[in-house]
């Protein structure tokens, strides 16, 4: 699953999260192994105080994404937000939230309207995001919105070094996946996977395997007929428009080594059904990417990790992962956009 690595001229942008958890943390830790990991210039958006309380080294405020070509050498460029009232690591609240949603909408702003080469998101409490008033199920359909795409049309996909993995449906009680898979649904899903593959990590034809949803893909439908009702329909007819789609495959055989080397990313029907093994094989440096917007857009797989803020813990795998993703992808997609007749 090697790409060719791929630069962007312009900074990336960084949601710091909720100044509360970790985010600010590997943040810094990120910029101090910029060297080491070869990281582009990049920007923390958010309170640079969150920042100093639990790392030592050197911040620079900037007011223009200009600047941190720079700085970006000497001290971890801030992008600042309103102050997030008193910050105590592993203590959220609700000012740190508001906090952290402006950080988000600023950053997603700089890089919708151009001046940030892609965006990085740190990790948030959706709790505590709820209290304030938040209405979206997550960050991707937060940046969806502001992006102007309908939510059902951003694809989450979870990426590492080993396997890519892509579910149908999300954040949703598994007692009502099977009333929500629709032929429809899964077509929606693999297109924008496809294509995602193609302008975001220079794969020309993506190959695309599908998770069967019953134990043993419903044995011909002795165990269910979500397979043959739904799964391969959809299947043949993203064949029929070219693109490279198999399966469904009983998921307990869809992630070995040697089945992994036979597909580009595995779509599955559930969340944990893809979350599994994707945080199995690279639970430090797991990539929460999504697919589908007029931007390019990553985060870490993981959470805010309240119980651990602040106590220089937190391993920066995962946001050195999206932060070197996003860079990548931003370089490929510049090339695809720059191809004749590319949408």
């Amino acid at each position: 699953m090697a790409e060719a690595a791929t630069g962007a001229a312009a900074a990336l942008a960084v949601s710091m999260g909720d100044p509360a958890g970790i985010g600010p943390e590997i943040i810094a830790k990120s910029w101090a192994a910029r060297d080491e990991r070869a990281l582009p210039p990049f920007v923390a958006v958010g309170d640079a105080r969150a920042v100093e309380r639990v790392w030592h080294g050197p911040v620079e405020i900037v007011t223009d994404l200009g600047q941190v070509g720079a700085v970006f050498a000497g001290a971890l460029p801030v992008f600042r937000v309103e102050d997030a009232g008193e910050i105590v690591p592993g203590s959220p609240d609700a000012e740190g939230a508001r906090c952290a949603l402006h950080s988000l909408e600023l950053a997603a702003g700089l890089t919708r309207s151009g001046p940030a080469a892609a965006l990085v998101t740190g990790p948030v409490s959706k709790a505590q995001l709820y209290g304030i008033g938040f209405t979206h199920p997550g960050q991707t359909e937060f940046i969806a919105e502001r992006c102007g795409i309908a939510g059902d049309n951003a694809v989450m996909m979870l990426a590492g070094p080993s396997l890519r993995v892509v579910p149908i449906t999300t954040h949703v009680p598994i007692a009502e996946v099977a009333g929500l898979l629709s032929i429809a649904l899964v077509v929606a899903k693999a297109r924008a996977t496809a294509r995602g593959l193609r302008r975001d990590f220079g794969i020309e034809r993506p190959r695309l395997a599908f998770a069967g949803f019953n134990p043993h893909a419903g044995e011909g439908g002795a165990i269910g007929q979500e397979e043959i009702a739904i799964l391969v329909p959809a299947i043949e007819q993203l064949r029929a428009e070219g693109i490279d789609a198999s399966g469904p495959f009983a998921a307990d055989t869809l992630f070995h080594d040697r089945a992994r080397a036979r597909y580009d990313v595995a779509l599955c029907c559930y969340h944990d059904q893809a979350l599994i093994p994707i945080k199995t094989l690279h639970f430090d440096d797991g990539v929460n990417m999504t697919l589908g917007l007029p931007i390019v857009r990553t985060s870490p797989d993981h959470g805010t990790a309240f119980g651990i803020a602040g106590q220089d813990r937190a391993n920066p795998g995962a946001m050195i992962a999206a932060i070197a993703m996003a860079a990548r992808a931003a370089g490929f997609r510049a090339a695809y956009q720059a191809l004749p007749g590319a949408a």
